[in-house]
Formats: structure tokens, sequence, C-alpha cells
């Protein structure tokens, strides 16, 4: 199945900056195009796969608005600063800053280590409060904008061999709540997406079985279904709204 939405063509973006975090593939991408379908430009990051994020900056570009790849561990502090330093400089202002990395893997919880554990709250968790602090004065300084954070029914439901996920998850949700209420004298709204099983290229072994049977639509989501609803959040029609945890998972989990 292949969907459009999201991806008209708008203006309703159009002067702000973008940047998606983890936007070589599957949500990330889709995200991106759909930001720039909107009118905005978009900084790609990715940790390792550059060529794919330069496509699709390219692709970004086709849509007759300004982008860039950056490469950037969300691993390392100093990156994840040096990244948003670029960003800047490069565009000139960050509006719209959208945290989408994170990092699925699964194994038994007696074989997940403490560097495990660390590292994937790294990604998931940590690399949220590290960007947020590099990005919002920028926000401020320029009046607002909408922080968008990607959590995940592993953070509902739970998940065998996923402690580590389901906490960096569900730590995002309330890291969106409390962010909301600290940045709204700001004009900076904060929001979570939640997306249940979306149909997307993944690692060999790092996917979860189908709980297709389960979902009441179905079928599995698509990534453009994500990004539209990320793009909303993003934009005027979505201004009085924060602090809030959207779920997009064809009716899976219905809290």
């Amino acid at each position: 199945m292949t969907t459009l939405a999201g991806m008209h063509k708008g203006d309703e973006l159009a002067g702000k900056v973008a940047l998606v975090t983890g936007a070589a593939r599957n949500i990330g991408r889709a995200i991106a195009l759909s930001l720039a379908s909107g009118g905005a430009s978009v900084a790609v990051n990715t940790r390792s796969a550059l060529g794919q994020a330069q496509g699709v900056a390219e692709e970004v570009r086709a849509l007759g608005v300004e982008s860039e790849a950056y490469l950037a561990d969300l691993a390392d502090r100093a990156q994840i600063e040096s990244m948003a330093q670029a960003v800047i400089k490069r565009f000139g202002r960050i509006d719209l800053l959208i945290l989408n990395a994170a990092v699925r893997e699964h194994g038994p919880f007696t074989e997940i280590s403490y560097e495990d554990w660390r590292r994937i709250l790294g990604i998931g968790l940590d690399s949220a409060f590290l960007l947020t602090k590099a990005c919002l004065p920028s926000m401020m300084s320029s009046g607002g904008g909408s922080i968008v954070t990607l959590g995940g029914v592993t953070a509902l439901l739970g998940a065998k061999g996923r402690a580590h996920v389901a906490a960096a998850k569900h730590g995002l949700v309330g890291f969106t709540k409390a962010l909301a209420n600290d940045l709204a004298e700001h004009n900076i709204r904060v929001n979570c997406v939640s997306p249940g099983q979306i149909d997307t290229t993944r690692a060999p072994g790092s996917d979860l079985p189908s709980r297709i049977g389960q979902i009441p639509l179905g079928r599995k989501g698509e990534s453009e279904e994500i990004a539209a609803m990320v793009r909303f959040l993003c934009g005027p029609g979505a201004g009085y709204i924060t602090g809030q945890t959207i779920h997009i998972n064809g009716g899976l989990v219905m809290p």
C-alpha cells in the first residue's frame, strides 16, 4: 500500500527550518519529505548512512526548499551539539525539532548488559534532552516552535526482550509532558507521536512478531501516515495542542 497522506503541497510551514533525526530512511525520511511539502527547509540527520541521508536531502530540495544532510551519532554529546550549531549556522534558525532517532534492539533481559541499557537510553532519551537544550535558544529567539518526539506502542504494551527500548520510549512520553509545561510560556509546543506497527525496512532480526491479527484496521501503518501527523502538529492548525501523545496504531491500543 502506498499513501500520499501528508505529502500534499502546501505553504503552512514556509520559512520554518526543521531538524529531523534518524531521517535517512523509513519514518524519518517520510517526515522530512512531509515537512518539506509544507514549505519547511529540512536538516536531515543520520548516524552512519550519509549516502542515504544525502539522497533524502536531494528529494527535499526537489520539493523547492533547502536541505542538508548531517552525520552525527546521537549517543555522543559533542556530536549532538556540533550538529545543532552547524544547522543554525547554515539555515539561521531551528523552528521544528523532530526527535525520531532510536535503536530497536532486542534480546533476553538476562543478556542485556548495563552498557547496552545505557546506550539505548542514551540514543532514545538522553539525546532528546541534549538536542532540545541545543536548539532551544534558537527557538526562543525566533518567538516559538514545535518539538515532536516519536514514541512507540512498545512503551504501552511492553515487549519481550525490549526492556531498554520500552523504557526509553516511555521516558519520552514523560519528557514530552514536562517539557510542554516548561516551554509553553515561550510559545513552544511539545507533543509525542506514538506509532504502532509500521511497514518499514529494518535490519534482519530487529522487528517484533506481527500483531496484525490484533489490529482492528487489519494492516500495518505507513510511514507517510506518521509523517502526516507530525506535519500537522508542526503547523498552525495545531496551535492549541501541546503535551499530548497521539497514538497511530490502527486501533491496536486505545488508551
